[in-house]
């Protein structure tokens, strides 16, 4: 039988079972050596011993216990012998109802009080020991020295049996899991060493709590999962997170609600074929008021009254700048083409050809081009004299209301009121590629400025749809029903999205991330609907323009969004000034 030492004999609690909810005191005199106090003073929590130790600990008294089941013992079927066995049951059996002061405490600080079992236990250790005392009496009536060896017999037994319990019960302490992780696994499962005579007691440990130390194995979104276990100097924080808070924040998106300028814009014509706002490569804004062309400066906001063609009884139905800005080309209502020198506020050019209004024009260099309700398409050179080098484009059955050149300058693309969208080359007179998906008219058309070839157009209010098509191969690639009447759309110059502005029913402006096509914001603020749409030279602001007679600024794209290719040593081409 393992000694029991002073220290393993000290008592935190006294508990009675009667009142389970009578407050623990602890004594006075009672404080352990090796106990260290809590923040609050009045606990004491012991250093724990090592797993090894407990479990040889453990070990020494299951063989102890072995070899004293395995002693022969001679009984006496006396009357005293009976007597004595009944008072040690009953002794026995009230001693399992309190704890046992004498006996060693656990690691953890308290003692556990006797189970029905070890109580039956203690009363069969107090028959046989009593039975082997009234065996060697040579009278057979030395009760008294009975009572004396059967209480040193029942301290002893007492003792081995808590000790062996308290030790169980820190072996059983180790192998707690988490019940929520839990997974029975060959190495979570301990069989706790234990007298072969018990099968009960011999049933493997299932570890349902594990409070071990934690896997640090957890893959993270930035960088590479740690592999080692966190410094316990390093914070509550482990490795992963620490990284990911110190890793640089992706910048959000963030597009102006409202617009930062308004211009009041009279006698504005709410009309969906008309192409009436435009802005230069020289920061000046032009806009075609019914029978005038005024010029709004965004550097100083000076307003310059270029035409009136009030005198010839005509009005203004496009407009459009050349690529340097120095020159404006104005569609009238009678179907001519005029071109201005803004510098010289003075018209150099009038051109005739069409019989109905000019809805649409678009300048290649020298050569512009204008769509007409007649169902024309006229290119001409403006160095040419009249009547020469004009070329006539006849394949649309109905009004044309859309114009845009490549940026290449290789191919132009016109829409019009017969649903179809045409892709025309310098070199042919016919078009080489015709495209009828639309059902409605097709006025909205840009070019990509990021991909060679990338051409998206948007159909009025039975379609309402973005389309996008590879020129280069003649196919389509996606669409998007945008839920209104798309009136116009354009390209950012800086990043992969593109703006639209539409009509019925919803009257907004919408940005759109591609080629993912998820709307990034939608932006309200006209009456009726955003026929006219224009982007400033520096690519970061727009000007949309409606039947109510109102021009709003919007800041909607942004140079910083323009990722910067990194530098090559290798490159000399760079390096040069």
């Amino acid at each position: 039988m393992l000694p029991v030492s002073d220290t393993e004999r000290r008592v935190f609690a006294v508990q009675n079972l009667s009142a389970p909810n009578s407050p623990v005191k602890l004594p006075s005199n009672t404080q352990s050596p090796h106990a260290t106090p809590t923040k609050g003073g009045d606990r004491y929590v012991p250093f724990r011993q090592s797993t090894l130790n407990l479990i040889t600990r453990y070990s020494a008294i299951s063989r102890e216990e072995v070899e004293e089941c395995r002693t022969p013992v001679k009984r006496t079927l006396g009357g005293s012998s009976r007597a004595n066995i009944h008072n040690n049951q009953s002794n026995g059996a009230a001693r399992d109802l309190q704890f046992d002061h004498h006996s060693s405490p656990s690691n953890n600080g308290y003692y556990i009080y006797n189970s029905p079992t070890d109580s039956s236990r203690n009363s069969r250790s107090q028959h046989h020991t009593s039975s082997q005392h009234q065996h060697s009496s040579p009278n057979g009536n030395n009760q008294q020295g009975t009572g004396a060896a059967d209480t040193g017999s029942d301290e002893a037994a007492n003792n081995a049996m808590v000790m062996k319990a308290l030790l169980r019960n820190e072996l059983l302490y180790d192998k707690i899991d988490d019940i929520r992780s839990y997974k029975p696994d060959a190495s979570e499962i301990v069989q706790c060493p234990s007298p072969p005579e018990n099968p009960v007691r011999d049933s493997p440990v299932r570890a349902l709590f594990h409070f071990g130390p934690k896997q640090w194995n957890t893959p993270t979104k930035h960088g590479d999962a740690s592999t080692s276990s966190p410094s316990i100097f390093a914070g509550p924080l482990s490795q992963d997170s620490q990284r990911l808070l110190k890793s640089p924040r992706k910048p959000q998106r963030k597009v102006p609600k409202n617009p930062y300028k308004v211009l009041d814009a009279p006698e504005l014509q709410d009309d969906f074929y008309l192409n009436l706002v435009d802005w230069s490569s020289q920061n000046m804004l032009s806009v075609g008021l019914n029978q005038c062309v005024y010029l709004w400066s965004a550097c100083n906001s000076q307003v310059i009254k270029l035409c009136d063609l009030a005198n010839d009884q005509d009005s203004v139905t496009s407009v459009q700048w050349t690529d340097k800005g120095d020159f404006l080309a104005v569609g009238t209502n009678k179907g001519l083409t005029q071109v201005w020198d803004v510098h010289a506020q003075k018209k150099v050019h009038e051109m005739k050809g069409h019989s109905s209004r000019i809805g649409c024009l678009a300048w290649n260099g020298d050569i512009i081009c204008s769509g007409s309700r007649d169902r024309l398409i006229i290119q001409r050179d403006v160095r040419a004299p009249p009547g020469y080098s004009e070329r006539r484009l006849t394949s649309h059955r109905q009004e044309v209301c859309g114009l845009k050149w490549s940026p290449d300058k290789q191919y132009l693309a016109s829409g019009g009121n017969d649903n179809q969208l045409l892709v025309w080359s310098l070199r042919r007179p016919e078009p080489c590629q015709t495209y009828t998906e639309h059902n409605a008219a097709v006025k909205a058309l840009a070019w990509s400025p990021h991909h060679h070839g990338l051409l998206v157009s948007g159909g009025g209010t039975a379609d309402r749809c973005l389309r996008f098509w590879n020129t280069l191969t003649g196919q389509a690639m996606q669409c998007i029903d945008t839920g209104s009447q798309v009136c116009n759309v354009a390209w950012s110059k800086h990043s992969p999205e593109l703006v639209s502005t539409h009509g019925y029913s919803y009257n907004q402006v919408v940005i759109w991330k591609y080629p993912s096509l998820q709307p990034v914001t939608k932006l309200a603020g006209h009456q009726t609907r955003v026929l006219y749409l224009a982007m400033s030279p520096d690519g970061e602001s727009i000007v949309t323009g409606a039947g109510d007679e109102t021009l709003r600024f919007w800041h909607v794209f942004c140079k910083s969004g323009v990722p910067k290719t990194a530098r090559s040593r290798l490159n000399l081409i760079q390096s040069l000034r």
